[in-house]
Order: C-alpha cells, then structure tokens, then sequence
C-alpha cells in the first residue's frame, strides 16, 4: 500500500470519527446494532464502529434471494468471525413462513407497488424489531453521501419533502421507547470513497445489486447527479450541508404525528394497522 493509499485510509477512518462525535450518534456504553447487508457500506460500519471502540453487533435479515442471500451471508460471518463479533440472523422464513420474493409476487399480484417498496418496509420493521428485542440502544445503517442526496431529490420529486426530515445522521422526529434510534456513520462518505477503501482494506463484499432491485426512479437520478457534479464541484455535499442548515426550522415547522401501536403486531405505526401488517394483510386476501 502506498502513501496515498495510506493517506487515504487515515482521512476517511478520521471523517467518520468526526461524524460520530459532531453527531452524538453513540457512545461507548451503547450497544450498536449494525444492520449488516454482506455490502460494502455495512461491512465498512461494522469495521469502523469497531475499530473506534464502540460494542457492536451484526444483525442480518436473510431474506432467502437464492445465491445472493448465501453469498451476503457468507461475507458477513466471515467478517464478523474476524472481528469476533457476535452476529444475529433474522430469517423471513422463520419469522413469515417464506421468502420475500414469495411475499414481493403475493403483493403486486393484487396491487401496483416496487419491489424496494415492499421489501423496506418490512426490512424496517424487523430492524427496529429484533433490535430491540436484542436491546440494542442504536441501529448503525451503511448509508452514505449518495443515497441521502438521491434520497432527498427522489422526495422532492414525489412533493413529498416532508419525508426528508428522517435524514439526517440521526435518523427520526418521532421519540417512542419502541423505536431504536438509527444512525448513519456514513452519512458524509461518498460512495466511491465507501468503495475505495474497502478495496484498499481488503474487505470481502458482494459487489452485486440486489436481483430483486428495479428501481428506476433513483437510478436516474444517481445518473443525473453524477452528470452535475461533473461541472458542479462537491455537489452532492453542498446539497446536504444545505438541506441540515435549514433541518432545525423544518422540524420545529412540522406537524408532529401522533404514534399508535398497531393493533396486529404493536409496534409503533401512524394508523392502527402499521405497513407491514397491511402488506401481509393483502397477501393473505
């Protein structure tokens, strides 16, 4: 490895560490649960919330999408028996009695809705479900600088900025003691430096998109924000600089919801059935 390379790797370890603390996302009493995909963004969190000093465990949610389910797998316990890091599994079979392609096909055969769709919500759900059970105090997801800006244009799209105040580092306006507090240690790494230095540390990764992953929408607008920032240096983190400037007076702005239980399951929901019961609800009619 050579100097750049080493340069490198101590600004990028020291970026994240500043994320941490600038944030507050952690401290050294919780327990971090990292949501762990076999991906290069949740095996560099994992790494890093480690090497910095914080208790961390690895949760998968096996989703059983044939080979790409086993290869992420695979990655992920080889990493976590490296770092000797307990993980825990959360099997859809298990928990729903089948794959989340057998619940995805159920679904859009009675209504019209993506695949991603589908499977955040209900990925979402058993996140903040097992975390809890596992008394995590904080969920560490691998997003970084790319999906938040793409994320924040897709919601403006929608004429839905509303959706946006859940993304900052850390994550929620909605306080509940059945919601783990989420968190993004990522949030200010670009995707390519996210690769970069998984290359550099030598980390195995599945490198492959999900096969169940067709969403059109953000993929182009991924393609026009790489065009941009050709002529338009730093742009992707002017656009989030700015939009946390103006994060406070937005939130402070927001009509708070109010939080139920739902009435199936009792986790928190916004109505008295939450989205996953209701997606289950269809694929069981």
């Amino acid at each position: 490895m050579n100097k750049e390379d080493k340069a490198f790797i101590r600004k990028f370890e020291a970026k994240v560490a500043k994320t941490i603390k600038k944030y507050k996302l952690a401290n050294k009493k919780d327990k971090v649960i990292v949501a762990c995909s076999g991906g290069k963004d949740s095996t560099v969190t994992l790494y890093l919330m480690h090497k910095l000093g914080y208790k961390v465990e690895g949760l998968n949610i096996d989703l059983y999408i044939g080979k790409w389910s086993d290869k992420s797998l695979k990655c992920i316990k080889e990493m976590c028996k490296k770092l000797k890091v307990k993980l825990h599994i959360a099997s859809m079979r298990d928990i729903f009695g089948c794959s989340i392609c057998y619940i995805r096909s159920g679904i859009q055969a009675k209504i019209k809705i993506h695949n991603c769709a589908i499977c955040g919500v209900i990925k979402r759900w058993l996140l903040n479900k097992e975390a809890r059970r596992l008394k995590g105090n904080v969920i560490a997801t691998g997003h970084n600088l790319d999906d938040q800006v793409e994320t924040l244009v897709m919601n403006m799209i929608k004429g839905s900025p509303k959706l946006s105040l859940g993304q900052a580092p850390k994550t929620g306006i909605i306080k509940d003691k059945k919601f783990v507090q989420r968190i993004k240690p990522l949030y200010f790494c670009t995707n390519d430096e996210v690769r970069k230095y998984s290359k550099l540390m030598g980390f195995s990764v599945v490198s492959e998109p999900c096969p169940c992953s067709l969403n059109a929408t953000r993929r182009k607008i991924r393609n026009q924000i790489t065009k941009l920032e050709k002529e338009y240096k730093d742009l992707k983190l002017n656009m989030i600089k700015s939009f946390l400037a103006e994060l406070p007076k937005m939130v402070k702005g927001a009509k708070k919801e109010k939080l139920t239980y739902c009435k199936i399951c009792s986790e928190p929901a916004r109505k008295d059935i939450c989205k996953t019961c209701e997606l289950i609800g269809i694929l069981k009619k």
